[in-house]
């Protein structure tokens, strides 16, 4: 069986070369022309001689993503529906920003954590994305740009849970920043979770990238309601999760809440939300709901957004009212299935 090169680091690439006879310099030299020049074939490296390509192709392969289909929103937000290799779909969104775009990746198909405000829950969970599927996405989108170097910000918030896909995300993790990979840079990659606190204790440990937490409610018995992970992991484990988490002196963790009239968005949950995260260094990203066919939930009026924010706001909290581009493609928060044609 060939080795999908993409979803190997550093050291097991070096492995891998030394396993077929090659010179340990070559390790570099592969994930130099995969990660960097994003080749699609093993005869693109115009510095490597033809036997050794030939044993590249023999030994190992660069199966890519299938792109099924391209959308462009009117915000030019471009969403990806990507096949795999057994037939499942995944979507991936690139966010067009001021003066950079920003990409972000799915890491399973489906998710199992089941949240009443998300689509991509009803579809319930398939199965992780392997380290090099996970990867893939950057590499296939970057190929589609015109001016890839823009491409500069990372968000695990697709379809799945990120931190229950631990080994496969981290892996991703370490390509797309070690040097010798993507060489991006960890202040402009951030990994969102609904709040598995074992794991979010170990990214803490492992990687250095910004943690967002999909919060949505201030008290338990809301929470419970919108999101089941909530019954195995409280507020009260969260929050301690939360402040243990190590942060550099810029900063804060983004906790994620999405508004939904009627549920959450009254002055009383507001308050409540600024008791819980009092003592935290905290960006609070209001998210106000996106519909979705099939999931019985409304968007808040604007001016009940508004007196939300008023009240963190004035409470000396963070709080900005996100956008949310796409939604005219199913692309924003909330709206990805990865159904394929």
């Amino acid at each position: 069986m060939k080795t999908d090169l993409k979803g190997l680091n550093s050291a097991e690439t070096e492995a891998w070369v030394k396993e077929f006879g090659m010179e340990k310099y070559r390790a570099r030299q592969i994930r130099h022309w995969i990660f960097v020049r994003l080749i699609s074939s093993f005869n693109e490296m115009t510095n490597v001689s033809a036997p050794v390509k030939k044993l590249l192709s023999e030994k190992a392969n660069l199966d890519h993503l299938e792109t099924v289909r391209t959308q462009v929103s009117k915000d030019t937000t471009k969403k990806f529906l990507f096949r795999l290799h057994d037939g499942q779909c995944i979507e991936t969104v690139l966010i067009p920003e001021k003066d950079h775009f920003t990409l972000c990746i799915s890491s399973q198909v489906g998710c199992a954590m089941g949240c009443r405000f998300c689509l991509t829950g009803t579809q319930g969970f398939t199965r992780n994305l392997t380290c090099a599927e996970i990867i893939d996405q950057i590499i296939q989108v970057k190929r589609a740009m015109e001016e890839p170097d823009r491409l500069t910000n990372f968000v695990f918030m697709g379809m799945g849970e990120p931190l229950a896909n631990y080994l496969g995300v981290t892996g991703a993790l370490d390509n797309l920043l070690s040097s010798d990979g993507m060489n991006h840079s960890h202040r402009k990659v951030t990994l969102s979770t609904c709040g598995i606190v074992p794991m979010i204790r170990r990214l803490g440990t492992d990687t250095k990238v910004s943690l967002a937490v999909s919060l949505n409610a201030a008290d338990d018995k809301t929470r419970d309601f919108l999101m089941p992970v909530n019954r195995t992991y409280n507020l009260k484990s969260l929050i301690s999760a939360c402040m243990d988490f190590p942060l550099s002196s810029r900063k804060m963790i983004t906790f994620e809440y999405i508004l939904i009239k009627g549920v959450n968005d009254r002055p009383e949950d507001a308050k409540k939300l600024t008791r819980l995260l009092a003592g935290i260094r905290a960006k609070i990203n209001l998210i106000p709901f996106n519909p979705c066919p099939g999931l019985d939930l409304e968007t808040p009026s604007m001016e009940s957004i508004l007196a939300f924010e008023d009240i963190l706001v004035n409470k000396n909290f963070t709080a900005i009212i996100r956008k949310s581009k796409g939604r005219d493609i199913s692309a924003a928060c909330g709206q990805l299935r990865g159904e394929g044609s």
